[in-house]
């Protein structure tokens, strides 16, 4: 077989067996098509410590012969030697731990070759590949490959949307794909005129081997869905299994592979199945719910063609009655996943993110593997192996954020500054790394002081760099106007303290997270005097903002010079301090961010304290002006519209020093008059099933409740999103109009306390129209 070089993306990693030994399969997208690229013989390895090898080896001279221990150049963090145990199949490796994870300790023992293989050659999604080469039908098969790193290449990826229509217990009725060429239906009955291009079949083993000839005509390298992962795959799978089909949709006609723990896991060989909710979810946006109806309408301005609660019902009507009807709405679905992927990007941030950290294009959540990824082969590299969870034995929790006391009030000229990524630069300036701080305790009079008996290592370290390294490649992105990749970048590099801080993560030591987050403290307190000391009042800060109140007298164009002597004033500061105190450079940089004119800074509701993390400022725009709420009630899913709208207008009518009882009065009569009891439904979802609420049921649970024991929804269930109102006898769930609302209650609890938190208001003030004696004294 000949030899050559290719340069590729990875779809898919998998471990195999060929001729009783250890190989890896990974399938890649290269510019000359497909490569199904084979390894030579592989070993999995966990590792012990030396002293726990005779033990080992005798707990295991009975059961496996084929396991090699090979001492190494490595240790632990407690400077113990390391020796590893190397496995020539999957079932020695898997028996290895069995008889081992009990008896000693075990370390790096979960990480999948597949994966070890790719992190420790710093592969992340693109790789140079050389072996034997073999054209096969459809694909290159490369053998005795060797992989490296090829950073560069972009992959351009085929995409198809898929979405299934079936019973509440999982028969199909129909399967929706949408991609580039074509838009199809495959469909359970008689053939019949339709509105969309429908596949008639028979029966259920029809759909799946209509379904099995559909995909791999179409061929796509990425299936997209909405839960495609956890339901969609998941149903097919157990469809097919039951009827005693073979799903080969993998490249080479292999099956289809599911397999269910913690989370559902879909391996297609060849092939990627990427969630648009978890790709949604891991790119953090943010939605009041995650359905496909809403996010679709709020993405698109597009609706499915069936939202109501009870759908499935309808499904199983349509079916039977109108199947034309069915495909469309079918169809329908999978376009609007298509639309979300290609109006966001989301394809082109899961290879970016890919491309950051080796993480597989699907992968969900991630943020502890990511940076497991990125600094295990440097550590390994430096003579280290990863510890396990918690064996340092410390369990204080860290601090969280620095948030001031705020002085509440109505200002004319407020600046914000921002700490431009204030963790990742404190992570950089002082060296906040894992392998550091066991380097820096070490060799304490030699180390940066953290906090909590924390010290760090000038010299070995390696978070430090990998932030520079990120900072840089954004800093190339945004040149670029990449913004997908900045995106990622930016996600990562926040996630570096969650990930330190999180039990969850093997490098988890409240010394590190405790000594980013105590020195955000210190630095935001000593920026605060610093900016005292030049006349100004800090009035508010919050994790890694300061506002800053200016003179009312001062122009725009006088804050903005202002806001910008300050910044500098304050960086310069730091450099110097950070060298004179720890001989470091600074890579601290705070920015002028914002200048608010007016602001305002409520109180805590009832109290004389200023609230935090609340607050409402005027921005000009090239637009005009606009109002950034923070915290408040326009911004928060569980207040109605009508809250939301009165506060806008309530807020607008203080900065331009118009009439707010006026106003108030005027919402007051709306909500009176009938005419705004659209705007008077709130939205709130279920956290767990109806019948397990049983004490201190709160008012969307007695509203599903209720319509559940009257039979007008019996839909609703945990997950559910609850749209109700408050009539003169409770909660009720919105069907239609409403009936009988109790307008009182919206002006007590939407509408006055709103009113109450502005500055110097007198409630006697509000004519409530002939309206009962109001408490104000209750929650929500």
């Amino acid at each position: 077989m000949a030899q050559a070089v290719y340069q590729g993306f990875i779809l898919s990693r998998q471990q195999i067996h060929l001729n009783n030994r250890l190989h890896l399969c990974y399938w890649l997208k290269s510019s000359e098509g497909l490569l199904k690229v084979i390894t030579q013989p592989q070993q999995a390895v966990l590792f012990i410590r030396t002293e726990d090898t005779a033990r080992a080896q005798q707990r295991l001279s009975a059961h496996l012969k084929g396991v090699e221990f090979r001492p190494l150049a490595l240790k632990h963090f407690d400077q113990s030697p390391v020796t590893g145990l190397y496995c020539r199949t999957l079932s020695d490796y898997y028996q290895c731990k069995e008889q081992l994870s009990d008896y000693i300790t075990l370390y790096e023992a979960d990480i999948r070759h597949a994966d070890r293989y790719l992190m420790e050659r710093f592969i992340r999604g693109g790789a140079w590949v050389t072996g034997q080469v073999e054209k096969k039908a459809g694909f290159t098969e490369i053998q005795h490959a060797r992989l490296k790193p090829a950073p560069q290449f972009v992959p351009e990826l085929s995409m198809l949307s898929l979405d299934i229509e079936c019973s509440g217990e999982g028969v199909l009725f129909s399967v929706g794909l949408v991609c580039q060429a074509q838009r199809r239906v495959i469909m359970i009955g008689e053939p019949q005129a339709s509105d969309v291009d429908v596949r008639w079949v028979n029966d259920e083993l029809s759909l799946l081997q209509a379904l099995v000839e559909e995909l791999n005509r179409l061929d796509p390298d990425v299936i997209i869905g909405w839960n495609v992962i956890e339901f969609d795959c998941a149903v097919l799978n157990e469809r097919a299994e039951a009827l005693g089909v073979t799903l080969s949709v993998g490249r080479d006609g292999s099956p289809m592979q599911v397999s269910k723990g913690n989370f559902t896991r879909v391996l297609i060989p060849g092939r990627v199945v990427l969630d648009g909710i978890d790709t949604m979810k891991n790119a953090t946006y943010h939605f009041e719910t995650f359905k496909l109806s809403y996010v679709a309408q709020q993405v698109l301005g597009k609706s499915k063609l069936l939202t109501q609660d009870d759908r499935l019902e309808e499904i199983i009507r349509l079916f039977h009655h109108d199947k034309p009807a069915l495909a469309s709405y079918n169809l329908q679905d999978c376009v609007l996943v298509w639309d979300i992927f290609i109006k966001l990007s989301l394809l082109e941030f899961a290879i970016a993110r890919t491309q950051l950290t080796g993480l597989e294009l699907e992968r969900m959540g991630g943020s502890v593997a990511a940076f497991t990824n990125l600094y295990l082969p440097l550590l390994h590299r430096s003579g280290y192996i990863a510890p396990n969870l918690g064996e340092h034995g410390l369990t204080f929790d860290s601090p969280g954020g620095y948030v001031m006391d705020s002085r509440p009030g109505l200002y004319q000229n407020v600046l914000v500054l921002d700490f431009k990524s204030l963790y990742p630069s404190i992570i950089r300036t002082f060296h906040i790394d894992p392998m550091g701080l066991i380097e820096g305790l070490s060799a304490p009079e030699e180390a940066i002081p953290g906090f909590n008996k924390g010290a760090f290592s000038r010299v070995h370290h390696h978070l430090p760099e990998l932030v520079a390294q990120l900072a840089q490649a954004r800093q190339e992105a945004k040149d670029r106007g990449d913004k997908m990749l900045q995106q990622a970048i930016k996600i990562i590099m926040n996630s570096l303290y969650g990930v330190l801080g999180s039990r969850g993560c093997r490098f988890y030591d409240p010394r590190l997270s405790s000594s980013i987050t105590l020195r955000g403290h210190e630095i935001m307190q000593t920026t605060r005097s610093w900016i005292e000391d030049m006349g100004f009042e800090v009035i508010y800060g919050d994790t890694d903002s300061t506002f800053v109140c200016v003179p009312e007298s001062l122009s725009s164009d006088q804050c903005q010079q202002l806001g910008e002597r300050l910044m500098k004033e304050i960086n310069q500061r730091w450099a110097q301090h950070i060298n004179s105190q720890f001989s470091l450079p600074s890579y601290l940089e705070i920015e002028f961010e914002t200048h608010y004119s007016p602001f305002f800074m409520p109180t805590i509701r009832g109290q004389e304290t200023g609230s935090k993390k609340r607050y409402v400022g005027q921005i000009q725009t090239e637009q005009g002006t606009e109002l950034v709420f923070k915290g408040l009630e326009t911004v928060r899913s569980d207040w109605t519209e009508i809250a939301k709208a009165y506060q806008q207008a309530v807020i607008r009518a203080l900065f331009d020093k118009e009439d707010v009882v006026a106003v108030t009065e005027q919402y007051i009569a709306l909500i009176n008059s009938g005419e705004v009891d659209d705007k008077l439904i709130y939205k709130k979802r279920l956290g767990k099933p109806l019948n397990a609420y049983v004490k201190n049921i709160p008012p969307h649970v007695r509203a599903a409740k209720e319509a559940h024991s009257t039979g007008v929804n019996r839909a609703l269930g945990k997950g559910s999103q609850v749209a109700y109102y408050i009539s003169q006898t409770g909660p009720k769930l919105v069907q239609g109009a409403l009936s009988n609302p109790d307008y009182s209650h919206y002006i007590e609890k939407q509408i006055l306390p709103i009113y109450q938190m502005l500055p110097e208001v007198d409630l006697d003030a509000i004519t409530l129209h002939g309206q009962r004696t109001l408490d104000l004294s209750g929650d929500l």
